[in-house]
């Protein structure tokens, strides 16, 4: 097996499932799962919010790409990485060379959706009513699309349940 085919990422907005589905996925492929969160919150030994508030994002994105370069060292794993990850540095160029890109796209009503009641570790969405997040979800997807829009395989997640993730990823694969 070569190297681009042991290591997958999957790349998408908060709320896309990443580490829900990726954990499922790793699972059904045999693979291990490592997400990059949780990664860089043990690597610092501080939540993504606490980092976010004392470095900024810049100081933040460059703790993310450091251990997004340390996971890639891996053999045989999915990673699930930040919503932000693709679009600072050369991160997205980067992991399509280390492996397979596989983005979750959801519309701003389902991550939303996926969202609801869960945006206390969410840095970027704290105290936002629904309203102002679907605007400020709708801006970002504009200006991250475009990076996650790179991936080998776009994998929309509308409508999509457990029991069909899996023949669905490996249907795009097979494209």
């Amino acid at each position: 097996m070569n190297k681009k085919s042991t290591i997958i990422f999957l790349i998408g907005f908060m709320g896309s499932g990443k580490t829900t589905f990726g954990k499922m996925l790793a699972e059904a492929l045999n693979l291990k799962f490592l997400d990059m969160d949780s990664a860089i919150e043990v690597t610092t030994g501080k939540s993504i919010a606490t980092l976010f508030n004392e470095l900024g994002e810049e100081g933040f994105r460059q703790i993310e790409r450091d251990v997004l370069h340390d996971l890639s060292k891996h053999d045989h794993c999915l990673i699930s990485t930040g919503g932000g990850a693709p679009c600072f540095f050369d991160n997205m160029d980067f992991m399509k060379t280390a492996g397979e890109t596989v983005y979750l796209k959801g519309s701003a009503k389902v991550l939303i959706q996926n969202l609801h009641g869960a945006t206390d570790g969410r840095p970027l969405l704290k105290g936002k009513t629904e309203g102002e997040m679907e605007d400020f979800i709708n801006q970002m997807l504009e200006k991250r699309e475009p990076f996650y829009l790179k991936a080998d395989h776009v994998l929309d997640i509308e409508g999509i349940t457990a029991d069909n993730l899996l023949s669905r990823f490996l249907s795009l694969k097979e494209s």
